[in-house]
């Protein structure tokens, strides 16, 4: 792999607004093609950070952060 390549893969892991999607949109990688990368290229201790800070973190996953867009019938009542 391409070491720009990589880059650009493990700086779109890193930001917490790109989803795992759009990263298989803009480069053909899935989300665990992307945690092997992570794991591959990170030291161990980065690594293990990294997945703990998107491990469940909703915008992560665009199906989930748009679950969360829309606001519940209970958020409505009074």
């Amino acid at each position: 792999m391409e070491t720009t390549h990589a880059s650009l893969i493990i700086r779109l892991a890193w930001e917490d607004r790109t989803t795992f999607e759009e990263i298989e949109e803009r480069t053909g990688y899935t989300e665990a093609q992307v945690i092997a990368l992570m794991r591959r290229e990170l030291k161990p201790s980065s690594f293990r950070l990294w997945r703990k800070r998107v491990t469940g973190r909703v915008t992560k996953h665009r199906k989930r952060f748009e679950q969360r867009l829309v606001p519940e019938k209970d958020d409505f009542e009074a």
